[in-house]
C-alpha cells in the first residue's frame, strides 16, 4: 500500500484526486492540506511514502514545504503537482527534492502510474517539462568534470550507471543495459547519491550533468 498526501489549497481539486487515486486499490489517501506547513505536519503524521505538492499555496508553498520535507523525511518522495511549467518554479521544485513534476491537466491513469514510479523514488517528468530539463542539463554540460563539492571519486561501475541515470533510465533499464540485478542499481544509486549529496534520482542527474557525466 503506498500512502498519499495532497497538498493544494483548492478543495475541489482535492477532492478530484481522492477520486482518480481511489481507483487503484494499491493508493491510500491519508490526509488532505491546504498549505505547506499542514503538509508538513500531515507528514509527520501519517508518514507517507509520496506528497502530491501544489507549488502555489498560502502560509507555505510548495517549493519551501518540499525543502523541509526532504530533510526531515528524505524517504518521502514529493510528486509535484501544478499548473506552471515556468523555469523558475520548474528548477527550483526539482533543486528542492521534489523526484516529479506533473501538470494538472496529466490524464487519471497516468497520475496513479506517476505515483507507482515516484514512491520506488524514481523521476517522473510531465513531457514539456522534460524537455526544459534537457536543454538546461545541455546548457550546464559546457562544465568538465571537476568534482568540486563531491564525496569521493565515482568506480567505474557507478559511473556506468550515472551515466544511464542521466539520460532517465529505470532501474530495469539500467539492470538489462548493465546485467546485474536490480538490486545491485539500487545500491550503485544510493552511493551515487550519497557522493553526489542530493537526494533523489532528479537531483542527481542534475548535478552529474553539472559535472559533466552523460
Amino acid at each position: 500500500m503506498i500512502r498519499v498526501v495532497i497538498a493544494d489549497d483548492q478543495a475541489l481539486f482535492r477532492e478530484g484526486l481522492r477520486a482518480v487515486l481511489s481507483v487503484d486499490p494499491a493508493l491510500q489517501v491519508v490526509a488532505e492540506c491546504a498549505n505547506g506547513e499542514e503538509a508538513l505536519r500531515a507528514c509527520h503524521e501519517h508518514q507517507p511514502n509520496v506528497v502530491l505538492m501544489d507549488l502555489s499555496m498560502p502560509v507555505m508553498n510548495g517549493v519551501v514545504a518540499t525543502r523541509r520535507l526532504k530533510v526531515q523525511q528524505p524517504s518521502c518522495q514529493v510528486l509535484v503537482l501544478t499548473t506552471f511549467d515556468e523555469d523558475e518554479w520548474l528548477f527550483e521544485a526539482l533543486r528542492a527534492g521534489a523526484v516529479g513534476y506533473l501538470l494538472k491537466d496529466a490524464a487519471g491513469e497516468r497520475l496513479r502510474e506517476a505515483v507507482h514510479i515516484a514512491a520506488r523514488g524514481e523521476s517522473v517528468l510531465d513531457p514539456s517539462v522534460a524537455t526544459k530539463v534537457l536543454a538546461e542539463l545541455s546548457r550546464l554540460r559546457a562544465q568538465g568534470p571537476a568534482g568540486a563539492g563531491v564525496q569521493g571519486p565515482f568506480t567505474s561501475r557507478e559511473v556506468d550507471v550515472l551515466k544511464l541515470l542521466v539520460k532517465g533510465a529505470s532501474n530495469k533499464e539500467i539492470s538489462a543495459a548493465l546485467f546485474v540485478s536490480e538490486g545491485t542499481v539500487k545500491n550503485h544509486i544510493t552511493h551515487i547519491l550519497t557522493k553526489l549529496e542530493v537526494t533523489s534520482r532528479t537531483q542527481a542527474a542534475l548535478r552529474a550533468r553539472e559535472l559533466g557525466y552523460g
